[in-house]
């Protein structure tokens, strides 16, 4: 919430005290109940609760057997809450003098602001199916599919440039001995992703979650427990942890970590929650969370030193610039010759690593994808669809207010889209599209 406005100091030499404003604003609009019937897809039970502010999103062709197919409500509108500047000090001329002075009345005391209403809680419309029931367990409570193996196999090269350069780094300092035993250590430092107090502690300081208040875990634990038993994962497998934010998001890390936002958690109904966790969960038994930290960190010591030599590119390149033109061409002939010396040289490591990023955001497309595909297995899909719908128009409304600014927006180009880590929002719901027409 922003900081209320300064007031407004006129030239009175005694001003009166200033009045302070009435109760705050009114909080922003709840996120919707499920109380209002919306259009139902084919043997989905429930109504789909609807976004104030919006209008409906257009009907998704081959959903229904009616004309009218499907339409997903719009999205919240988040007004803004800026505080209205304090009224001026009253009175603008000197008092009146008095014949004898007195001391000065004491001011009144300004009627303490009221909080406004408490937000309602989320709904709870969820259906509990397997509450109190007998779950029947998977065989295996993580794994690791198609997307996981192509990712590893993407970042191979990259992590044998690092084991380079520690090796190269640890036995030049350090000697034979101790150098080999530094290596190693490095080799085997990737089992802290699935080491709990490892991933915690990485949780806690890197992507600043938290542990949930007692209140918090009333409200997520049994939805996790429902979300973790129509997949027959046992729920204390993975640790669930906040995140501080007004946004609708949630977080699959390492090997045990789910995360949601405060927002998610209180503001959205426990159904959009459910498939929110569902969602992570796919992450988690699909073997991407895991596997992308683990890549990151094998890569890790590669990308510290190409960002180095490429400082020391540009250095070059600087200081040879102030003597002379032909210095600076010098230098960059020099720093192709390398390139291609590389290319040439050692392509089968050279090629990969320049290929990778587009190949890394390929299989992250393709991991989203395959975690909605685990949501709506579980049955979750239609609540899904309105999620996604649900970060569409938000985007389309930024995009809007941009525009009304006066902004110039650009469409990403094809290397932009090639980059992406998450397909767009019309990829994610067509996918979703034979989940919906199926009877849940």
């Amino acid at each position: 919430m922003p900081e209320p406005a300064e007031p407004l100091y006129p030239g009175a030499p005694a001003p009166a005290p200033p009045q302070y404003p009435g109760p705050p604003a009114a909080p922003p609009p709840q996120y919707p109940g499920a109380a209002v019937p919306g259009p139902a897809y084919p043997g989905a039970p429930g109504l789909p609760p609807q976004y104030p502010g919006t209008p409906a999103a257009p009907p998704y062709p081959g959903t229904s057997d009616t004309p009218a197919g499907p339409a997903y409500p719009g999205a919240p509108q988040y007004p803004g809450t800026t505080a209205t500047a304090p009224p001026p000090y009253p009175g603008g001329g000197h008092p009146a003098p008095a014949p004898a002075p007195a001391p000065a009345p004491e001011p009144p005391h300004a009627a303490a602001p009221q909080p406004g209403p408490e937000p309602d809680p989320a709904p709870d419309d969820l259906d509990y199916r397997h509450r109190g029931g007998r779950v029947i367990v998977a065989d295996h409570q993580r794994g690791a599919d198609a997307t996981t193996i192509g990712r590893l196999a993407v970042q191979l090269p990259g992590a044998l440039v690092s084991l380079a350069v520690v090796s190269s780094i640890a036995l030049g300092i350090l000697g034979t001995v101790m150098g080999w035993i530094v290596t190693l250590a490095w080799l085997a430092s990737g089992a802290l992703v699935f080491h709990r107090p490892s991933e915690l502690a990485f949780a806690r300081h890197v992507l600043k979650l938290r542990a949930p208040t007692a209140e918090e875990r009333a409200r997520l634990e049994p939805v996790w427990r429902e979300v973790t038993a129509r997949a027959g994962i046992e729920a204390h497998t993975y640790e669930l942890m906040v995140e501080n934010s007004d946004e609708l998001n949630a977080v699959a890390v390492a090997g045990h970590v789910v995360g949601v936002t405060t927002y998610a958690l209180n503001r959205i109904p426990s159904s959009n929650l459910a498939a929110v966790l569902a969602h992570e969960l796919g992450h988690h038994t699909g073997g991407h969370a895991w596997a992308g930290l683990l890549g990151y960190w094998y890569s890790l010591p590669g990308r510290i030193a190409w960002a180095v030599m490429r400082g020391l590119a540009r250095v070059a390149i600087a200081v040879a610039s102030v003597f002379s033109l032909a210095a600076a061409g010098f230098v960059y002939l020099f720093i192709g010759m390398a390139v291609v010396a590389g290319f040439l040289g050692a392509w089968y490591i050279t090629v990969p690593l320049v290929a990778a990023p587009y190949l890394l955001a390929y299989m992250g497309r393709r991991g989203e994808l395959r975690a909605d595909q685990q949501a709506a297995e579980l049955g979750f899909a239609r609540r899904l669809a309105e999620v996604i719908h649900h970060f569409r128009t938000e985007e389309e409304a930024a995009k809007a207010a941009a525009v009304a600014q006066g902004q110039k927006l650009k469409a990403p180009g094809t290397l932009d889209r090639l980059l992406s880590t998450h397909p767009d929002h019309e990829t994610r719901l067509s996918a979703l599209e034979p989940y919906l027409r199926l009877k849940r």
